[in-house]
């Protein structure tokens, strides 16, 4: 089985890509190095020629708070243009299945906890990120469209937070745990006596590490076939100010840490309930301080050959 995995040098698209491979799938993946996902033509051209199986989309401009809310013309279009090119081309290409990946900022700012599934578009979103919220809304809706009008067994998969391998560090641009990464790690080479960090830390996240979503990513993709999308996460969640002295730990960051109350924290609480999704069978097997270690191993070995994304 051919599977062609949209966004393959990224986060995400690392870890599934090495998922699928290891079960047993031939990979192919597409980047800006031999795709332009903005150009419909070469986006087509691609996919036919290679008539995958499963085409997933792991391809997507992210960012964090900063980013998404200076940036929101970019992060509407260019994910909007994304994934309509790709399941356009896999439409024309006849691909069976198409793995749409969103995100849980997709459900009300304000939304009742732990978030099922059934309450997507309950209340109004974020503001800071509702721009990339409504682009993957977009998504969703258009994978079921296409389920709709032509009976495709097309799905759309919507993950929690995720860390791990790969993850993008440039400070104006990333998200919290990559953030707080770089930031305790540069303080304690530097021997700085303080770190001062965006919000209040009051807030409290669900975090996954790519490896557990790849998991899950290979799992639904055989098992799963409902229009309802399935929401991928731990049900566990974290303070803010608890991540970040886990990270401060196992950087070995023994400084002060300050709380910068004139930067917005963001929705107040964000988990999910993933239930559906368990009983496939699927269970995330990294804890969080596990996958933390790990991770600032891997930054601390990349930055040495300039692996990574600053």
């Amino acid at each position: 089985m051919t599977v062609i995995v949209a966004g393959n040098t990224g986060l995400a698209g690392t870890a599934i890509a090495k998922a699928f491979a290891e079960s047993g799938s031939e990979v192919i993946g597409i980047n800006r190095s031999n795709v332009d996902l903005l150009n419909q033509y070469e986006t087509n051209k691609f996919i036919e020629k290679i008539a995958p199986s499963i085409v997933v989309d792991a391809a997507a401009l992210v960012g964090g708070i900063g980013a998404n809310n200076s940036y929101p013309v970019e992060f509407l279009n260019n994910n909007l243009r994304i994934q309509s090119n790709l399941m356009e081309a896999s439409f024309n290409a006849k691909v069976p299945r198409f793995i749409f990946l969103g995100s849980s900022c997709i459900y009300p700012k304000d939304s009742q906890t732990p978030i099922k599934e059934d309450y997507l578009m309950s209340g109004p979103l974020e503001e800071t990120h509702s721009a990339y919220a409504i682009a993957k809304i977009a998504g969703l809706e258009l994978v079921n469209s296409y389920r709709k009008e032509y009976g495709l067994d097309w799905i759309s998969l919507m993950p929690t937070n995720l860390y791990g391998p790969k993850d993008n560090f440039n400070l104006n641009a990333s998200h919290v745990l990559p953030a707080f990464i770089r930031k305790f790690i540069e303080a304690e080479r530097s021997g700085a006596k303080e770190v001062i960090l965006w919000g209040t830390g009051e807030p409290l996240r669900e975090f996954l590490h790519t490896d557990d979503l790849a998991t899950a990513v290979v799992l639904a993709s055989e098992k799963y076939h409902d229009a309802k999308h399935l929401n991928i996460g731990t049900g566990e969640d974290i303070s803010i100010k608890d991540l970040a002295q886990l990270v401060a730990d196992e950087s070995g960051y023994k400084g002060a840490i300050f709380w910068d109350l004139s930067k917005p924290d963001g929705t107040y609480r964000k988990v999910l309930d993933v239930t559906r999704i368990k009983s496939l069978g699927w269970t995330p097997k990294i804890a969080l301080r596990n996958g933390i270690s790990s991770t600032i191993s891997w930054y601390r070995h990349a930055e040495l050959n300039s692996e990574v994304r600053k």
